[in-house]
């Protein structure tokens, strides 16, 4: 018998940022999807040198990137950490628009998701050591070359929260003056 959400489908990712081969992924994965939702992993962190954007940041980069691209078939959702493995998977379905189809290439993400009793794929496979947000996180810190590694509304929306002078600045080591 057919739900009404077999083809509803779930990618997670930190979007530490947003970048071409994360397009890629999600152009694909909303291709064959009737509703697609995003999953902002980790959505809890922000302002360290591995995850410097929040979560609202990174909701505005994919939202402005997916209607520039024309995409309209999906919902963004932040998802904090557990860390309990066991109930991470109840955690997510508890935030998120019902889908019966996990996209993910980690192997603890499908396991877990299988277990569940989801449909789980591999995501599209992207040139992996150009098109990571470690690169592009480290191209920022060294002043090197890293817009064309991100779609352009992601770029807009670094500069307009300077971007690159605050992960520059946190991964310097200096401190941020206490809250």
């Amino acid at each position: 018998m057919r739900s009404d959400y077999d083809n509803f489908s779930l990618v997670v990712g930190r979007f530490q940022p947003l970048h071409k081969g994360h397009m890629d992924v999600i152009r694909k994965c909303a291709e064959e999807s009737e509703h697609l939702t995003i999953g902002i992993g980790s959505a809890q962190y922000s302002h360290t040198p591995e995850n410097p954007f929040t979560a609202g940041e990174r909701y505005m980069m994919i939202n402005k990137t997916l209607r520039d691209e024309g995409i309209d078939n999906y919902s963004i959702v932040p998802i904090e950490d557990l860390n309990r493995y066991p109930v991470w998977v109840s955690h997510v379905v508890s935030l998120v628009p019902p889908f019966k189809r996990v996209y993910s290439n980690n192997p603890l993400t499908r396991r877990l998701f299988q277990e569940a009793g989801f449909e789980v794929r591999a995501s599209p496979l992207y040139n992996r050591e150009i098109f990571s947000g470690t690169e592009i996180r480290r191209r920022i810190v060294n002043n090197e070359e890293w817009r064309s590694l991100v779609p352009s509304p992601v770029a807009d929306v670094i500069d307009a929260i300077d971007g690159v002078e605050r992960l520059k600045q946190i991964s310097s080591g200096v401190e941020n003056a206490p809250l």
